[in-house]
């Protein structure tokens, strides 16, 4: 029986790289993309199966770079058992006040850079007729926070397209599953996200003071991400795959106190909701 062939985008730092850590540790073929490969290199030095890395340059807006290294992949190990999407940053600003080409950019990655990775890799698992894909969103994904307004319009667009996708992909033996983590302890708050350092005052008591929450939580938050990598390898093994996951207590609770809200909304307005349906006439 052949390892699993993993393919993991965003692989230099955090969730990425913890991911790819531990399934070095699991018997996997692991596929190890980032920007700049050096930044792998330099932390998979003391494994010993090197065998079973193979670190490309990825960047998920560059579709001949994402190309050249799905046909070095497959040429090399014949398949793609599991895609994980993880490469994406946020942009921490008001709604008013954001810089258009930077909002632009941050779509390009966390979404745009999502769909050039499946246009790639679809083929190769419809073709096995097996596969699982693995899209990284976020609790930001289910939740939105003042402060943080176009980052969540990434992951609520990923969320839409991997719902549509995994009712496409079923009858073809692929699988789909979101992981939407809380707060992990990795840079995500710090060195990778984008600052707006141009918000007007009015908005200090709102996007302000958030960000700046999250900037305080940096360094503290209570996800591990080595327990991360592990639930994403455990999924993996499961017969049933869900189609969501969220990881992290933090995000347990902050989803399901967003789902009530919304399902007690929906039961107080619902004769409105109804009212506005056509009425059916009596003979």
């Amino acid at each position: 029986m052949s390892k699993d062939v993993w393919f993991i985008t965003g692989a230099s730092t955090g969730l990425g790289k913890a991911l790819v850590q531990f399934l070095l540790t699991q018997k996997c073929k692991v596929v190890a993309t980032a920007r700049n490969p050096e930044d792998i290199r330099k932390y998979t030095q003391q494994y010993t199966n090197h065998d079973d890395l193979m670190i490309l340059p990825v960047d998920v807006t560059d579709k001949q770079q994402i190309a050249t290294a799905i046909e070095t992949v497959v040429k090399t190990w014949h398949q793609i058992d599991v895609l994980v999407n993880n490469a994406g940053y946020a942009y921490f600003s008001s709604v008013e006040f954001a810089d258009d080409n930077i909002v632009k950019n941050m779509f390009d990655v966390n979404f745009w850079g999502v769909k050039n990775m499946l246009d790639a890799v679809l083929p190769i698992m419809r073709k096995q007729k097996s596969g699982q894909i693995m899209n990284v969103s976020s609790l930001g994904g289910l939740r939105a926070f003042a402060g943080f307004g176009y980052y969540h319009a990434t992951k609520f667009a990923l969320e839409g397209l991997t719902e549509s996708l995994s009712q496409e992909v079923a009858p073809l033996g692929i699988d789909v599953t979101l992981f939407e983590p809380g707060d992990f302890k990795t840079d995500f708050a710090d060195r990778s996200a984008v600052v707006n350092a141009s918000i007007n005052s009015v908005y200090d008591a709102t996007a302000g003071n958030n960000i700046k929450g999250l900037q305080k939580l940096s360094g503290h938050q209570p996800g591990d991400p080595a327990l991360f990598a592990k639930a994403v390898f455990e999924i993996h093994q499961l017969n049933r795959k869900p189609l969501r996951l969220l990881l992290g207590s933090d995000a347990y609770e902050r989803a399901t106190e967003k789902y009530k809200k919304m399902l007690k909304n929906f039961e107080q307005d619902r004769e409105i909701t109804i009212s506005t349906d056509f009425k059916v006439k009596n003979n």
